[in-house]
């Protein structure tokens, strides 16, 4: 497992640059020009220096090799700077964002607590409804329960979170008037009725992100619990005497698990570019409103800084299923 590991780290670097060499010449083939925002005003001098203090006077390639360069070395020892009080990122230029003129992994870290609230509480909560859901759906094959589900799942599914974001929003927060409309990201929990507070301005955007992941996980949980229910060793363990409870839980669950990580592992990713659109829906001031605020304001650093980080996290969790698949699976080994 460790040899698979390393090796399987090793192999994700050239696809992190190919990945990253690829967003950069998107980028650079777009239309837009970070210019264009700056008042008719101001004289075409006065813009050329501002392109020039840009770094948009530079070659393409040595502007890419800039930006690798701060991404995986500045901005970690950076970080080491701030974990240890040590001072070994001075005087080294870093990602600079056109729009705000601060460096982009401090805005980063800034809205990321906003984002993983919202959406880790959302995809935990997916999850942990969409398992029992799927598990019971399967034992109980063409039940009521079964049928219910089946439909709910699909219209979960097929509703995108902009229309279901304002649908909630109409039902909850209008008519009922139960939970605020727009996510107060300047709220801070000090006592229980802030707390309290909190909570009620998460749960629409929660359950606006958390029905797709409960409607794709369940239904990829049932089908996997079907077709191990099926197999001859579910018939060799009831006719061993064991109970129910234990062929289910102990054997089918553990089997039906490995298809279902993929699609868990894979979703993480998923699931915040699912927040760019419920962010705007609730005015939730994270992420997705970054990259959103940043797209129109051809602010490339901030682009290009943020859809790496997301491919980051596909190719990271990617490793992740394959991992858990040995832990699942006694038979899958890959040394």
């Amino acid at each position: 497992m460790l040899t698979y590991t390393l090796r399987r780290i090793l192999t994700s670097v050239p696809t992190l640059l190919f990945i990253a060499l690829t967003i950069f010449l998107l980028l650079e083939l777009a239309p837009g020009d970070p210019m264009a925002q700056v008042p008719l005003t101001v004289p075409p001098e006065v813009k050329e220096k501002m392109r020039l203090a840009l770094g948009l006077g530079e070659p393409g390639y040595i502007r890419f090799w800039k930006w690798l360069v701060q991404f995986f070395w500045v901005e970690p020892l950076n970080l080491v700077d701030w974990l240890f009080s040590t001072n070994f990122a001075d005087g080294k230029q870093r990602v600079i964002s056109w729009q705000t003129r601060s460096p982009v992994m401090d805005i980063v870290v800034q809205r990321m607590p906003q984002t993983l609230w919202v959406v880790g509480m959302s995809y935990v909560v997916g999850i942990l409804i969409a398992i029992p859901i799927g598990i019971y759906s399967a034992y109980r094959q063409y039940s009521v329960f079964d049928q219910v589900g089946t439909f709910v799942t699909m219209v979960g599914y097929s509703v995108p979170p902009f229309f279901s974001g304002v649908l909630v929003i109409v039902v909850f927060s209008i008519y009922l008037g139960w939970f605020p409309s727009i996510y107060d990201t300047t709220h801070q929990v000090t006592d229980w009725d802030s707390f309290v507070v909190q909570l009620k301005q998460m749960i629409m955007p929660v359950m606006v992100l958390a029905l797709q992941t409960t409607a794709q996980i369940s239904r990829f949980m049932r089908a996997s619990m079907l077709d191990n229910l099926n197999q001859d060793y579910v018939r060799t363990a009831r006719a061993k005497g064991l109970s129910e409870k234990i062929v289910v839980l102990s054997h089918v669950l553990r089997n039906s698990l490995i298809p279902v990580v993929t699609v868990i592992a894979l979703g993480v990713p998923a699931i915040f570019g699912g927040a760019i659109i419920t962010e705007q829906v609730f005015k939730v001031n994270g992420i997705g409103q970054l990259l959103i605020t940043a797209i129109q304001a051809n602010d490339l650093p901030m682009v290009q800084t943020l859809t790496f980080i997301f491919a980051i996290l596909i190719v990271f969790f990617n490793l992740i299923a394959d991992l858990l698949y040995g832990i699942l699976d006694p038979r899958i080994r890959y040394d």
